[in-house]
């Protein structure tokens, strides 16, 4: 019996496992890994917020199923939050469904709206979902770089040009994860205007739309007039409120693609734990200043990053949102690729990194660092890179004559 499943054959080997696995050996033979890898977030979930779980679990009535597109409270104040933060005004019943984190309504409406042999439109490099989600619904991908933001308009009138069959979607995701590339109104407003004379679905993901530092706020899609008539909105609660382990998140926008991501996950799940919900709830209604707590940690964090890091000789453009640093690799390395410069990083600096690779070709010259570290430690990793940098000749000499010996 063949054991190469179709949908299996169709993922890549995971870019990351390699990174990961020598991570994973570092720590066990006792070496201190500052991890910049996973966007994990680390700071405790808001006290309230946990006591409101508490709470609800204490209730036998919320150990039962639950409901797959979310409970009439936290439906409505996912629209109460649109309403006060985008002056976007939206029906619960209609426009509105509550996901099990953002991941898990991407994969589902890709699995609800492609069928085999579609085509779907994603920015590269991108986070992993956004392409794969629609690959292992059958779909075919078509890359638009992610690298100019001034060509996008024009790279994705090409990609939609030559693609065959037309795009069912166009995905996109601002602030970005890898790059931390924002947009505003009039970049929406474009991209809308061009894929509704197209018939083209428009599905945006702002999971790190609270996650700013310059002061401009990250506006939503939904904003643009008539965007509701093609467009789909991703957010996550896990960024925002330090919520990655509760998975719950929401979408939001276009009642056919809301009714499509309805259905499917009616025969998929009873949606996320009632207590979770009601907690979910109380941090949208609730007391903001915990959002505003998170924001200045990872701005602080974001600070020392970029200005130990340039001390060690590595010049990391500041992101202006997301929890990301979308760092060049330096040019003595740039030869290597992002995945050889990961593993080359955290075997002599003891420091972990995502391989930009790992998001699409295109992010082969740069890697991500997750703001997940506190300061002092983002001083000590920004030490051992400077001792790393010091003495890069040597290592590299060595990694030359290791890959001669393998080849």
């Amino acid at each position: 019996m063949s054991e190469e499943f179709h949908r299996i054959k169709r993922l890549p080997p995971y870019v990351f496992a390699e990174v990961n696995a020598m991570k994973d050996r570092a720590r066990a033979a006792g070496q201190d890994v500052i991890d910049f890898g996973m966007g994990n977030p680390d700071l405790a979930t808001p006290k309230h917020i946990v006591e409101k779980l508490t709470e609800a679990v204490q209730n036998p009535r919320t150990h039962r199923y639950s409901a797959s597109r979310g409970i009439p409270g936290l439906r409505r104040a996912i629209c109460a939050y649109y309403a006060r933060r985008f002056n976007v005004h939206l029906d619960p019943d209609k426009e509105a469904i509550v996901t099990i984190g953002s991941k898990e309504g991407l994969a589902n409406l890709a699995m609800a709206i492609t069928s085999p042999g579609d085509a779907i439109v994603v920015p590269n490099p991108s986070y992993p979902i956004h392409p794969y989600g629609f690959i292992i619904a059958g779909a075919a991908v078509r890359h638009v770089p992610m690298v100019d933001l001034t060509k996008f308009m024009s790279d994705l009138d090409r990609s939609v040009r030559h693609s065959v069959p037309a795009p069912t979607a166009v995905v996109l995701n601002f602030p970005s994860n890898p790059t931390a590339k924002v947009v505003d109104l009039s970049f929406y407003a474009e991209v809308i205007e061009y894929c509704r004379r197209r018939g083209i679905y428009v599905l945006s993901d702002i999971a790190y739309a609270e996650i700013y530092f310059d002061g401009v706020k990250p506006p939503s899609v939904l904003q643009v007039p008539g965007a509701r008539d093609i467009a789909i909105e991703f957010y996550s609660m896990s960024k925002t409120y330090s919520m990655p382990g509760w998975r719950i998140g929401f979408a939001c926008g276009n009642q056919k693609l809301v009714s499509a991501l309805t259905r499917i996950k009616s025969y998929l799940d009873y949606g996320a734990f009632t207590p979770i919900q009601v907690a979910a709830t109380t941090a949208l209604n609730g007391p903001q200043d915990c959002v505003e707590h998170v924001r200045t940690v990872y701005r602080q964090r974001r600070d020392v990053l970029v200005e130990s890091f340039s001390r060690a000789g590595w010049e990391i453009p500041p992101p202006p949102a997301s929890m990301f640093a979308w760092a060049p690799i330096p040019p003595q390395f740039v030869h290597l690729g992002s995945n050889e410069f990961a593993k080359l990083l955290l075997k002599e600096a003891n420091v972990a990194v995502s391989p930009g690779i790992g998001f699409g070709e295109y992010g082969d010259d740069h890697v991500r660092l997750a703001l997940v570290e506190n300061r002092e430690r983002i001083r000590q990793a920004a030490r051992s890179v400077r001792n790393f940098f010091s003495a890069s000749g040597q290592a590299l000499e060595e990694y030359e004559r290791r890959r001669a010996v393998a080849l």
